[in-house]
């Protein structure tokens, strides 16, 4: 189904909540749904299983890539009583916030549940990931040094 100008892409919606979710750890996300509707009802699919996933880098940004190392990945796959499937990566071991974001990916994807849960739990929670990265962006920006050259005079 193709989106019209005025309809924002739902692929790039959804790419961005769940970058928002796997970002928030799970004791975060619970007090995000503190403040909003009560999540449905849901099934586990899959998981949450914990495994390894090989991290790639490129140096420069745009060099080949290699790889850097594997990091510890935990999945989450669930189906909501209507039948939506909603699925979430996290890094790390905690099942809890791979559940939680698997349960809020699947009742995003209801446009009657979106509007509510956008406001009470990804805006405040991209807010926060921002400041975070300003912040952090801040103390590196402090640290940065300027090498000037000075060209030989004759």
């Amino acid at each position: 189904m193709p989106t019209t100008p005025t309809e924002p892409d739902p692929t790039a919606a959804r790419r961005r909540w769940m970058g928002v979710l796997a970002r928030a750890d799970a004791a975060t996300l619970r007090t995000r749904l503190a403040e909003a509707p009560p999540l449905p009802p849901h099934t586990r699919l899959r998981g949450p299983e914990t495994g390894l996933v090989m991290a790639r880098g490129r140096q420069g940004g745009d060099g080949a890539p290699f790889n850097l190392g594997e990091i510890t990945v935990t999945r989450c796959s669930i189906r909501l009583q209507d039948g939506t499937v909603g699925h979430a990566y996290a890094t790390g071991r905690d099942s809890a916030q791979a559940e939680l974001a698997a349960v809020l990916d699947a009742a995003l994807q209801d446009a009657g549940r979106r509007p509510a849960l956008l406001a009470a739990v990804i805006e405040p929670l991209a807010a926060a990931q921002a400041a975070r990265r300003a912040a952090d962006a801040a103390r590196a920006a402090a640290t940065r040094v300027e090498f000037f050259t000075m060209a030989t005079m004759r």
